[in-house]
């Protein structure tokens, strides 16, 4: 079934096709929610409050085929909002990208810690971009920010990314 159709039996209260739409977009609310916050708790938080803030206003979105960039806009509120609340906290375990139970390889790793070894600013706009698949257009909306601000960021983003990547690639040869 397509994400359209979905959209539209869950707009009118249908729990399985919500269910279904929440399925095919977890991985990505995932990754966002890391990307942002750095702790799998906070990020697991953040994604129970969204679909909960999802589903109670489900019913509000006014364009069926923006459901990805108004949910993610949701996840990152709620980030947001245990930032917030939180205050700057420092986590001391570390995290390496990749959640519990993935088989994930060696390769995939090294880019999701490049990624997150990225600046904030560039970190969540190359999450957006490339993992999402949002254009630069989606996420300029998504962030309130001018299309230019999110081209230069994601340039200046793969430049760090590039740097760090070929930093590691020469570490292990």
């Amino acid at each position: 079934m397509t994400e359209i159709l979905l959209v539209r039996r869950a707009k009118r209260g249908d729990p399985d096709a919500f269910v279904a739409l929440m399925e095919r977009h977890k991985a990505a609310m995932y990754r966002t929610a890391v990307s942002i916050l750095h702790n799998d708790a906070d990020a697991a938080d953040a994604m129970q409050e969204a679909i909960l803030r999802c589903w109670q206003s489900i019913g509000t979105l006014q364009n069926d085929s923006y459901f990805k960039t108004w949910l993610t806009r949701i996840l990152i509120n709620c980030c947001k909002e245990i930032i917030r609340k939180n205050g700057p906290i420092i986590y001391l375990e570390s995290y390496d990208g990749v959640p519990a139970g993935s088989d994930t390889s060696l390769s995939d790793r090294r880019v999701q810690e490049c990624i997150d070894g990225l600046s904030e600013n560039h970190r969540l706009i190359f999450t957006l971009h490339y993992m999402q698949g949002l254009t630069v257009k989606e996420i300029a909306s998504l962030l309130s920010m001018n299309e230019n601000t999110v081209k230069t960021r994601l340039a200046r983003g793969r430049k760090e990314f590039r740097k760090q990547y070929c930093d590691e690639e020469a570490l292990s040869l």
